[in-house]
């Protein structure tokens, strides 16, 4: 299959922020069973992100959730597909985060992002908010 072949397949994430940690989710179904995300989902036709991230996150957690700012776009190659992403910061509006998806979740703190095996787009998430946390604290390296 050559690079024109490929589908893209565009989503959103929602990066879910409380007390300086962030929600991830363990799959629970198809081909990547067992990886973690940040919790999200495919855009429907003339769906925004921010609208698929308030439908995707009350679908999968029964949350209400308030999208905030814009966190990173990732663009990345799997062997079957091309992953177009866009990751936004939120906060939690109403609900508890039930997992009726996903077979595990976490909160993490930034240095703990590298304890869970992250799906590779999220590994450039993570990478984002370890970017984003130091320019807030002034400790770039």
């Amino acid at each position: 299959m050559t690079k024109q072949d490929y589908k893209t397949i565009k989503v959103a994430a929602a990066v879910i922020c409380r007390n300086d940690c962030v929600f991830a989710v363990q799959r629970g179904y198809g081909e990547f069973k067992g990886m973690w995300e940040f919790p999200g989902g495919k855009l429907e036709p003339g769906e925004t992100p921010e609208q698929t991230l308030l439908r995707e996150i009350k679908e999968e957690l029964n949350t209400e959730i308030e999208v905030g700012s814009f966190l990173t776009q990732v663009e990345q190659d799997y062997p079957s597909f091309h992953l177009s992403m866009s990751c936004f910061w939120a906060t939690i509006r109403k609900g508890s985060l039930e997992l009726l998806e996903a077979m595990d979740a976490r909160w993490l703190k930034a240095e703990e992002l590298d304890s869970v095996d992250w799906l590779p787009a999220d590994r450039s998430v993570c990478e984002a908010i370890r970017n984003e946390q130091a320019e807030r604290t002034g400790n770039n390296k």
